[in-house]
């Protein structure tokens, strides 16, 4: 009773304490913030550069997760806010727009034109509403040609402004790297806090059952229109930070293939999940790259490839496979503790083998009464 008394208190589960456990959560945050702060003093400038496209691509599939994968509503035209985004901070930029303004200018434009979008197609439902959003890229594509005065027509524009400052003694990679660090590390925070709080809730109930949510008092109309316009508003940071790392965009950023590569991304990486939209920008960028790398034809081959094999194996998606494999650890120690030779049910019951049937004696005399 005495060691009882003065052990520390552990979960059922023989886990270590919830205060050790914050601890080292805690630990790891601090040990992800340095060797994030510090990767791009160290790397090449094409690794950082690889790392500065992820994290663009990861805020727009986070976006499309917080309305796909966390409220169950069909986006298949997250690309264009990522357009939109960035010819409004090209056009910005280009007019004298301080970077901040532009950055805001950005989201909420995006934001208001999702608003609106929102508001005529989430009253529909499965193939309507996939069609509204099919339709976004499709016709974004041939307006930003006509629009030569925004957009600067085929051609695309160009705007230069996240060149490194002279007092920042960083090179231009490096001082991109942080920028979109720092958009990328706030807008991860902030779905977080979104998902995790009421209105992840309602979004996880109008996903589950909408009559249900009507009967708790959940709108499943307003709730589909704020996760839209949200996914919007992730659209327009994205393409924000997509023209600081690019610094040019031409209509080809709002084509419908890239809008199907960032559904992709989403599922690959992991619906639902804060840390499967990170999985799914890296996907989007350094799977493309290694396919290229080996046949330039093997690109589009080897993402089918992968989407199928995911979506067969791991439903979740990736970030779903550590869960996975220490399930299949448990099963494997768990035939490794009965031998791998379970006993069967009825061996307990079984007759001894020295005993001969109850048979045999009937038949020995029916042959001595006939001699």
């Amino acid at each position: 009773m005495a060691t009882l008394s003065t052990s520390p208190r552990r979960s059922p589960k023989g886990h270590a304490p919830a205060p050790a456990r914050r601890w080292v959560r805690i630990a790891a945050v601090v040990l992800v913030a340095v060797v994030l702060l510090a990767a791009p003093l160290f790397l090449p400038a094409i690794a950082n550069q690889t790392l500065v496209r992820i994290g663009v691509y990861a805020v727009a599939v986070l976006g499309l997760n917080i309305v796909m994968g966390y409220t169950g509503q069909v986006n298949l035209g997250q690309i264009f806010f990522v357009g939109l985004g960035a010819y409004v901070t090209a056009y910005g930029v280009n007019h004298g727009w301080n970077i901040v303004v532009s950055f805001v200018a950005a989201c909420l434009i995006a934001g208001a034109v999702g608003l609106l979008v929102a508001l005529a197609a989430a009253r529909l439902g499965g193939l309507a509403i996939a069609m509204v959003t099919i339709a976004l890229p499709i016709v974004g594509v041939p307006l930003a040609k006509r629009l030569d005065a925004f957009t600067g027509g085929s051609q695309g524009t160009s705007a230069i402004f996240s060149n490194a400052p002279d007092w920042s003694g960083l090179f231009n990679d490096q001082w991109q790297y942080y920028i979109i660090l720092i958009v990328a590390a706030g807008a991860f925070l902030l779905a977080r806090k979104l998902v995790r709080g009421k209105y992840g809730r309602a979004f996880a109930v109008v996903k589950a059952n909408e009559a249900v949510a009507s009967s708790m008092g959940i709108s499943p109309y307003w709730t589909k229109v704020l996760a839209f316009t949200i996914a919007s508003i992730y659209g327009g940071a994205s393409g924000f930070l997509y023209l600081a790392a690019i610094q040019y965009t031409s209509p080809e950023t709002l084509s419908f293939g890239h809008s199907i590569s960032l559904l992709a991304a989403m599922v690959i990486g992991g619906a639902g999940s804060i840390v499967g939209s990170l999985i799914g920008g890296a996907y989007y960028i350094l799977v493309p790259q290694w396919t290229n790398a080996i046949d330039q034809n093997f690109t589009t081959v080897s993402q089918g490839v992968i989407l199928l094999a995911v979506l067969f194996l791991l439903p979740d998606g990736l970030v779903s496979l550590p869960r996975v494999v220490r399930r299949l650890g448990r099963r494997g120690s768990g035939r490794a503790g009965t031998g791998g030779h379970p006993a069967p049910s009825g061996a307990a019951h079984e007759a001894p083998q020295d005993h001969a049937p109850p048979t045999e004696a009937p038949q020995e005399s029916e042959r001595q009464n006939r001699s």
